[in-house]
């Protein structure tokens, strides 16, 4: 009877009555206050309507990150509308797929993208509006509407449709909720320590899993929103230095480019510890040293889009503070628990079962919780696929360690099976990445004739330094069975998603279809 609907829109109309006057939202010359950020939400949710935008439609976005991005999170579910974040890096065509299966009535685009979203435009038939500039049709039509109150709605209804990366296929749309939502972001806020005062640096991709749902989070704290447009580590390591971040998240690469800019400017460095959330793909133990000596303290966290990102952290425990940085590292690089929203994170065998929590037996990772997806939009099929006993099968491998806490193993794609023997990538690549010389790694197997496939690495150097393949591969057999060592290295750059993470799909391709190397026993 005294229940209201759990929606992220709550956060942002308390932060205009509680915050009103602190600066929301910093986008280059652009400043808001809460009291601005949610009078301009709530009229552009005016401006969708007058649009013909309504309740269980949905709005596509291709948006860098900007104050717009940000709005929109709020002024399109304030409709009872879904928005649909576009990934900024896919092909004109893949974009208007999503357009067109996703059933989007318009699309909102800031300027620097606004050439590909008229193409997209063009493609799908669907409305566009231009946004970014205070010139553009967005802030024209926003001064001319009425402020439009939020509506009534299921907590259950939908909130976003998040298409993921399409890595193995078509991209799939991924159905959140905005109780799922409220949870998430509020999960993300207490297991970060946002509060009022935070300065969060938008260095992590708003489409990306909403951003992970730090652009509901950091408005629930009251905190400000500092929007990152272009990823420029020298820029990015100014601004944190600068402006006194205190919030950044973004995979590993990103991290990694980040402290090699800190290492160029050894003059700045951050007025106080920085709070960095990172995942995607397993930190390697020697980037969690580097970014702790430039004072980040990084938290390791797990998810996916059909998680609302992340589902699993990393949860310090205050005597590993105590323990050898080496050690310190060793145990951030382990993926974690179920954060507060969810329910658990498991490790199952083939059939189902729970393995041992003895940090060796390898299983599947299952997620189960509030912040797992409704399903994937229009494929009942692909749903059914991915459910087990009402978790999420997140197709990664894993172990669970005595403590409950697991680690990823590999995806199940990336295992390598070489003479019959396992081999994961990321241990190889774990390995490779403590040599001085090596930047970036990623390790793929290739068809081979006799082994059936063999490990080959792909490295990036540091700039100004040098290795050999024959040092590296000495360096890898050093450290682990000879088995497990790279059979060839090439020094190549790694090609990446929007996101930062490697795309080892394409790496796969390269090896398969390259004349193969005589290869050891």
């Amino acid at each position: 009877m005294f229940e209201i609907p759990l929606s992220p829109v709550i956060f942002l109309d308390r932060a205009a009555s509680v915050f009103g006057e602190v600066v929301a939202i910093v986008d280059g010359e652009q400043r808001f206050t809460y009291r601005e950020f949610g009078d301009r939400s709530h009229r552009i949710a005016g401006l969708l309507r007058e649009s013909g935008v309504g309740p269980g439609d949905r709005v596509a976005a291709l948006c860098t990150n900007s104050h717009v991005m940000l709005e929109l999170h709020y002024a399109v579910p304030i409709l009872g509308a879904a928005l649909v974040p576009l990934n900024i890096r896919l092909s004109v065509g893949e974009m208007a797929h999503i357009v067109k299966h996703s059933g989007a009535r318009l699309i909102i685009a800031t300027q620097e993208l606004y050439p590909a979203a008229r193409q997209v435009s063009e493609s799908s038939s669907v409305e566009l509006i231009e946004a970014g500039t205070p010139e553009s049709e967005y802030e024209s039509r926003l001064k001319a509407s009425k402020s439009e109150p939020s509506a009534r709605l299921d907590e259950r209804s939908l909130i976003a449709i998040n298409y993921t990366s399409g890595t193995t296929g078509l991209p799939k749309g991924v159905m959140c909720s905005h109780r799922g939502a409220y949870l998430q972001a509020l999960a993300l806020a207490y297991h970060t320590g946002l509060a009022i005062g935070s300065s969060y640096l938008w260095t992590l991709p708003m489409f990306h899993c909403n951003g992970w749902c730090f652009t509901w989070a950091v408005t629930a704290a009251g905190g400000t929103h500092i929007c990152q447009r272009r990823i420029d580590p020298n820029q990015i390591w100014r601004t944190i230095c600068s402006r006194g971040i205190t919030h950044l998240s973004g995979a590993p690469t990103l991290l990694l480019t980040i402290a090699e800019a800190a290492g160029a400017t050894a003059d700045l460095r951050p007025p106080h510890p920085v709070r960095v959330q990172t995942g995607g793909a397993p930190p390697t133990p020697a980037l969690l040293a580097r970014l702790a000596a430039l004072d980040m303290q990084t938290t390791h966290f797990y998810g996916l889009t059909e998680t609302y990102g992340p589902a699993v952290v990393n949860a310090w425990h205050p005597e590993w503070s105590r323990m050898q940085i080496a050690e310190q590292a060793r145990l951030n690089a382990r993926q974690g628990v179920a954060n507060v929203a969810a329910q658990s994170v498991t490790v199952v065998d083939a059939e189902g079962r729970q393995v041992q929590a003895d940090g060796e037996t390898v299983g599947e990772i299952v997620v189960t919780g509030n912040n797992v997806m409704l399903g994937y939009y229009r494929d009942e099929g692909a749903t059914r696929a991915v459910e087990i006993d009402g978790g999420l099968r997140t197709g990664d491998l894993g172990v669970r360690h005595p403590d409950g806490y697991v680690e990823l193993t590999d995806r199940a794609k990336d295992i390598i099976i070489t003479g019959g023997e396992n081999v994961a990538s990321v241990e190889v690549e774990r390995v490779l990445t403590e040599h001085p010389a090596v930047l970036e790694v990623a390790v793929v197997g290739r068809p081979d004739a006799r082994w059936g496939e063999v490990p080959v690495a792909f490295v990036v150097l540091k700039p100004g330094k040098t290795a050999t393949e024959g040092e590296l591969i000495a360096f890898v057999r050093d450290r682990i069975a000879h088995f497990k060592a790279p059979k060839e290295i090439r020094f190549e750059a790694l090609p990446k998603t929007s996101t930062g993470k490697i795309q080892k799909k394409d790496l796969r391709e390269r090896v398969a279809s390259s004349p193969a190397r005589q290869t050891e026993s």
